[in-house]
């Protein structure tokens, strides 16, 4: 996996770097918005850290600048943690904004995150048996019937499905479903799947309970 470290301070890309390379990631890094467009238009990475203050282009310009075939997910780093700012980057397609002065611990968790997720995606449909989830539609049918479930609980079954086979911690759903900034509890995660494992009907036992850890997404009982 390759990432690009945007950023115009040295000592903060040379941070990000060692903790990425000691993750086995490799890196480049970019010390302009202009000096990493000139990199995605000739180069593939698998993500970018990216600083919005930096000379001769800053980072949202480079993002509007940056053509859609190139783009590539994104985690903002800035010293800006006005509301405005974070919006802004989301509004242009970012996956993350970590505030400065940062965690490079967090900051790899998060690098993490984003790519499990990638790495876990597949199609834009899951079948199993009479049970069909659209990734795209966020609809869930069994039987060919449409079962209603609130959006977090379909973000849930989504993270399960991605992660199949795999224990999830309560923490891990915390993190990755409700966001980093929940303060939420165990009891949170523990009442939703509840209210999923119910509306799953004859699939409930899909999701099964890992004593001491969490839950996980099986196909088969």
């Amino acid at each position: 996996m390759k990432i690009l470290i945007v950023d115009d301070e040295q000592g903060i890309r040379s941070i990000i770097k060692e903790y990425c390379e000691e993750m086995g990631y490799e890196t480049e890094e970019a010390e302009s918005g202009k000096q990493a467009l000139e990199k995605l238009k000739i180069k593939d990475y698998d993500l970018m850290v990216l600083d919005i203050m930096m000379p001769e282009m800053d980072g949202y310009t480079m993002l509007k600048e940056c053509p859609k075939s190139r783009r590539i997910p994104t985690i903002v780093l800035s010293a800006r943690a006005e509301e405005y700012d974070k919006l802004a980057g989301f509004d242009l397609g970012i996956d993350d904004y970590v505030t400065k002065p940062f965690s490079p611990k967090e900051l790899i968790a998060r690098i993490k995150a984003i790519t499990n997720r990638i790495n876990h995606e597949i199609s834009d449909n899951y079948k199993y048996q009479t049970l069909e989830v659209n990734f795209l539609s966020h609809t869930i049918k069994i039987n060919q019937k449409i079962i209603e479930v609130t959006p977090k609980e379909f973000e849930i079954l989504t993270y399960l499905i991605h992660n199949k086979n795999i224990a999830i911690s309560r923490e891990q759903l915390l993190s990755n479903v409700w966001g980093y900034d929940y303060y939420g509890d165990d009891r949170t995660v523990d009442t939703h799947i509840k209210m999923l494992r119910n509306n799953l009907k004859e699939y409930r036992n899909n999701i099964q309970t890992v004593r001491g850890i969490g839950y996980k997404y099986v196909e088969d009982e």
